[in-house]
């Protein structure tokens, strides 16, 4: 069977849709497939496109290997180190958000849009189509750069086996038409959206995110093209339906408790949270999620509350293969003990160096009783992420209200027209990213009192680059559940600064270059399928698939 290109695929109908010329009821009969619907509710291919976003564990693999390393929020396992922490180039392992969106999540929301435009029966499905649509291929441009945008997902419906690879400039400025747009389309006594995964059909939240969108983007052209990024920053801000004020708008998209496990099947069952199934680990025993130390240093040094709410240290030799069930959590002993910790420098596995280890009063009571436990030294002290985020049922982070303040924030701060004042507008959002972990990840809340202590001593500091800093450091630790956004996020304001694993003694390592990359190649297949659009992408960035070549808004 001839292999089709990505773009080819369209959804499958019954064959008597493609076949509407048969006049004969025989042969109409025969080429009818009776286990297939001829038609496919456009709200289903909602729900499909919402639940991948980070329930399909082959492609939020891409965040473990690459984006968590970039940003140095994770370090230590296998797969972190490896490929991101060490600059490896993988194409295979680059081209997942690419190879998985486009025929599947922008597949169907590219059909359920295109046959729903101009059906005022369906107006509120496919304005939620066209806004999840821009939200979609704003990852895929953030990741790779230039890429197939107005005719992406359009193999079947129009015949477009090789789309263009629209520039960025074109594709940052089509968003915003598309956002206003659909915001507007949007109506009261229009049809219900159902199954809804974020909303459950509230179109007056879905407007909100439609309008906090265009914040997000303005904000994100806004050094390479300040005077649009202004102008679409403040209209979105008056646009009719306001922006997301809290976290009851937040759009996080649910999902189920599914039993890890890393069989076949859990690759096509986008129920649950894949991304926190990788997190807890393809071997839990020997491959957690161990912090880097550039965020667990920033978080312990500034004596943030949430250090040990978003890290802990476990002693894992007990722990469930399926669940992180009997852990046994070392951290309050080690404080109690003052024992150093010890977070992974970026470039490091979590055997480099490898732990000193202290004696453990708890495990040596253990021992006691439970052979399993066979030694009381614990050399379990390097940081890893805590239970709270190993949930299947946790939510999939599209866009919170936290991140709405520091962009407000950081807008009030270049002088555009936003109501309140810069430090107001920070502290609203560090409140809103501490709440953001007892709210939606049942962490213990962290109380008003430690609250003001911890802004008493991480202001927005004196200068503007010091707030713009102050803001985009806050914004990377709230992104620690939204990879795609803090890796882009940190590219476009410089914050926090970080240094190369070079400059930890792994330059021997490094083979992809010692700066740290700022996109992602194109799969290597696009060359073969799509050599025109491939090209003409590559001429525009100086004839090389440079993972060091900056996407057109980052000019840093």
């Amino acid at each position: 069977m001839k292999r089709h290109h990505i773009y080819m695929a369209g959804l499958l109908v019954a064959a008597s849709s493609l076949l509407g010329s048969c006049s004969d009821d025989y042969m109409s009969d025969l080429n009818t497939d009776p286990t297939k619907a001829s038609t496919i509710d456009p709200n289903a291919q909602l729900t499909t496109a919402e639940l991948q976003t980070y329930g399909d564990l082959g492609m939020v693999e891409i965040y473990r290997n690459y984006f968590y390393a970039f940003s140095q929020q994770l370090m230590g396992s296998w797969n972190t180190t490896n490929y991101g922490g060490r600059h490896t180039i993988d194409n295979n392992e680059m081209a997942r958000l690419w190879t998985s969106l486009y025929p599947n999540a922008i597949k169907n929301v590219v059909d359920a849009k295109d046959r729903t435009d101009g059906d005022a029966a369906l107006q509120n499905i496919n304005a939620a189509l066209r806004v999840y649509r821009v939200y979609l291929l704003s990852i895929i441009t953030d990741t790779y750069g230039d890429a197939p945008y107005r005719d992406a997902g359009e193999g079947y419906n129009k015949g477009i086996t090789t789309p263009r690879y629209d520039t960025q400039q074109e594709i940052y400025t089509d968003f915003f038409t598309q956002l206003d747009s659909a915001a507007n389309q949007f109506s009261a006594s229009g049809d219900k959206i159902t199954g809804d995964v974020i909303y459950n059909g509230d179109i007056m939240k879905w407007k909100k995110l439609a309008n906090s969108l265009r914040l997000r983007y303005a904000m994100r052209i806004s050094d390479v093209d300040p005077d649009k990024a202004r102008q679409e920053f403040e209209k979105a801000l008056k646009a009719d339906g306001g922006v997301i004020a809290d976290a009851s708008d937040n759009a996080l998209i649910k999902y189920m408790a599914i039993a890890f496990s890393f069989g076949a099947e859990s690759y096509t069952d986008y129920r649950g949270n894949a991304l926190s199934k990788l997190l807890f680990g393809n071997d839990p025993a020997n491959n957690p999620s161990y912090i880097c130390s550039t965020l667990f240093n920033r978080l312990r040094d500034t004596h943030d509350p949430r250090t040990f709410i978003i890290t802990r240290c476990y002693y894992d030799g007990l722990m469930s293969a399926t669940s992180p069930d009997n852990r046994v959590d070392l951290t309050d002993e080690m404080l109690s003990k003052n024992i150093a910790f010890a977070p992974r420098d970026p470039g490091a596995f979590s055997w480099e160096p490898w732990p000193t280890g202290y004696t453990s009063d708890i495990l040596t009571e253990m021992a006691k009783t439970n052979t399993a436990v066979t030694a009381a030294v614990a050399r379990e002290v390097e940081p890893k992420l805590a239970n709270e985020f190993l949930r299947g049922d946790n939510p999939g982070v599209v866009m919170t209200s936290a991140e709405v303040k520091f962009l407000l924030a950081e807008a009030k701060l270049k002088g555009w027209n936003v109501d309140g004042t810069v430090a107001d507008l920070y502290q609203k959002g560090v409140r809103e990213a501490m709440d953001f972990l007892s709210d939606s990840y049942g962490c213990t809340r962290i109380s008003d009192a430690d609250f003001t202590s911890y802004m008493a001593a991480n202001g927005i500091g004196h200068t503007n680059e010091q707030a713009k800093e102050a803001i985009n450091t806050q914004a990377w630790i709230l992104h620690f559940t939204n990879p795609a956004e803090c890796w882009a996020n940190v590219r476009r304001s410089g914050y926090p600064r970080m240094k190369s694993p070079a400059d930890y003694g792994f330059a021997q390592f490094v083979t992809g270059g010692t700066e740290i990359p700022v996109r992602l190649c194109y799969p290597i297949l696009e060359s073969s399928y799509n050599k025109s659009g491939y090209d003409e992408a590559l001429q525009r960035m100086g004839g090389s698939d440079d993972w060091h070549t900056h996407v057109w808004w980052d000019v840093k």
